[in-house]
């Protein structure tokens, strides 16, 4: 008889459950707190997101849990020069223009009509469209540092640091203007939401190398003053992948998830039954349904099990030395902000987490760009270059590929009066500058290069989809034989038109 339908199957579960609430009321525990405590572990599960892989029926929990950290079969289908990745997202369009790409000759077009030569009739957004195209200048001074020679801008002193371990990408190209098409595009492939993230496909792809933590961790700063600039969860989303995979977003405060511990009074063995009673449910639901995402909740559950020990040990600082603190900077020490989540990414990669995701919004400088962008600056650059010299000196940068960038470039043309300190930048998708680090990366190096307006690629572009085939490269993924099918189509990170791989950004 279909265990579903089975009576005694039923009346035993229900005689397991009872014993339990017995047990629960021996312990002087109220209805209420009962029910909170498994509310609890629901809200806690679901704040983990989905997690791992699906059963094979028959197989040991020990032995799906293996399959499930090594990720596909066949996978990785070559070498990979990275192991894990930490993309340090910075949401708005950091300006190229003062931070990276240096473009002296400006300011003799200062004030003037920017060329239609250069424009080339090019979309604006509506927020430009309607006042003419005057050039502003840089408002940073340049220097080169280095033996490689990389140009960069006076807000970003820390930079200049570690410039001959870093990869500057200068010839970035996107089609989307707007910041959500461009930003869903940057870390999907494409402008529509709905297709899975970039480290959603790696953690389907390959898995992770730590059972008691996820695959896909979301670090979001928590900034000193409010920010009008959204950031949606189908940025680190899995789409049409299984939920499991889809990134998990750590609170940015002291306590990075809510309801790990156990409820006041009820012993850990308490609630190790009652979450293998949830378990039993939901398998003999999942045999009745054949919803694969019923198995991910059982394995969500079990993820917030095992997190309750892995979690607090990860946010404990005190076994940092005070090193730490001083080269990440004095921010490090505030919970949630951009240099206490580099330090913490540092931190989840070394524990083997295979993808670390970190926002900081409000580069969206369209006025008072010299003072927005100089306090973006100053909130990231210490701990961005701390990061990279602290992976380097434990001997886990050769391995872990870094990647700092924004969705998009801002504009030549001043946005409002070009020669006020209310002056700002609109969006410019035609060239954009990222850098990379690590994991198989050439160090040292410029790639690419704009014209003298930094408005158009004039050599090497790098479009979004060559990037990720270059990302999937080094993680040793072939990007063209790496898909997923959904409603009858094999999906790509890359999708269909031609993407390669960058040859000129490996070692």
């Amino acid at each position: 008889m279909n265990e579903a339908h089975n009576p005694d199957a039923f009346e035993n579960l229900a005689e397991s459950s009872r014993n339990r609430l017995l047990e629960a009321d021996r312990l002087r525990l109220a209805r209420r707190a009962f029910l909170g405590s498994c509310s609890g572990v629901g809200l806690g599960a679901i704040a983990l997101a989905m997690l791992e892989s699906a059963a094979r029926a028959g197989e040991s929990k020990s032995a799906i849990a293996d399959a499930e950290r090594l990720g596909l079969p066949g996978l990785p289908h070559h070498a990979p020069r990275a192991k894990r990745v930490i993309f340090l997202t910075q949401s708005g369009g950091p300006s190229q223009i003062e931070l990276f790409d240096h473009k002296p000759d400006l300011i003799k077009w200062a004030g003037k009509e920017l060329p239609e030569s250069i424009r080339q009739g090019q979309r604006l957004t509506t927020m430009t469209s309607g006042q003419a195209q005057l050039v502003m200048p840089s408002r940073t001074s340049f220097e080169r540092y280095g033996q490689s020679g990389a140009t960069i801008g006076e807000w970003l002193p820390h930079h200049a640091g570690v410039v001959d371990d870093l990869c500057f990408i200068k010839s970035m190209v996107t089609e989307e203007i707007n910041h959500a098409p461009a930003m869903t595009k940057f870390l999907s492939g494409h402008p529509l939401a709905g297709r899975p993230s970039l480290g959603a496909w790696a953690s389907y792809g390959l898995g992770s190398e730590n059972r008691n933590l996820p695959d896909y961790l979301v670090l979001i700063s928590k900034m000193k003053r409010p920010s009008d600039q959204p950031l949606y969860d189908h940025y680190w989303g899995s789409g049409f992948l299984p939920s499991r995979y889809q990134g998990v977003k750590l609170r940015n405060a002291k306590e990075p998830v809510l309801y790990l511990r156990d409820p006041d009074g009820i012993p850990r063995e308490i609630r190790r039954e009652m979450l293998d009673g949830i378990a039993e449910l939901n398998r003999i639901k999942f045999r009745t349904a054949g919803d694969p995402e019923i198995e991910t909740r059982i394995r969500q559950y079990e993820m917030a099990w095992r997190m309750q020990s892995s979690v607090p040990e990860l946010n404990d600082l005190s076994d940092e030395p005070e090193e730490t603190f001083e080269l990440y900077g004095p921010d490090s020490r505030r919970p949630g902000s951009y240099a206490a989540n580099c330090v913490l990414a540092r931190r989840l990669i070394e524990r083997g987490v295979r993808f670390v995701q970190l926002f900081h919004p409000d580069w969206d400088h369209h006025s008072r760009l010299s003072s927005w962008c100089v306090a973006r600056c100053r909130d990231t650059d210490q701990a961005s270059a701390a990061l990279v010299t602290d992976l380097k000196r434990r001997g886990l940068l050769d391995d872990t590929l870094v990647v700092w960038g924004g969705e998009f470039g801002r504009g030549v043309a001043g946005q409002g009066k070009w020669d006020s300190p209310e002056g700002g930048r609109d969006h410019h998708p035609r060239c954009f500058t990222v850098w990379a680090a690590g994991g198989g990366i050439r160090p040292g190096m410029t790639h690419g290069a704009t014209d003298d307006f930094s408005y158009n690629v004039v050599e090497n572009p790098v479009p979004v989809r060559d990037f990720h085939a270059t990302i999937l490269h080094l993680l040793g993924i072939d990007h063209e034989r790496f898909s997923y099918r959904f409603q009858g189509l094999d999906f790509r990170l890359t999708g269909v038109e031609p993407a390669q791989v960058v040859p000129q950004l490996l070692v």
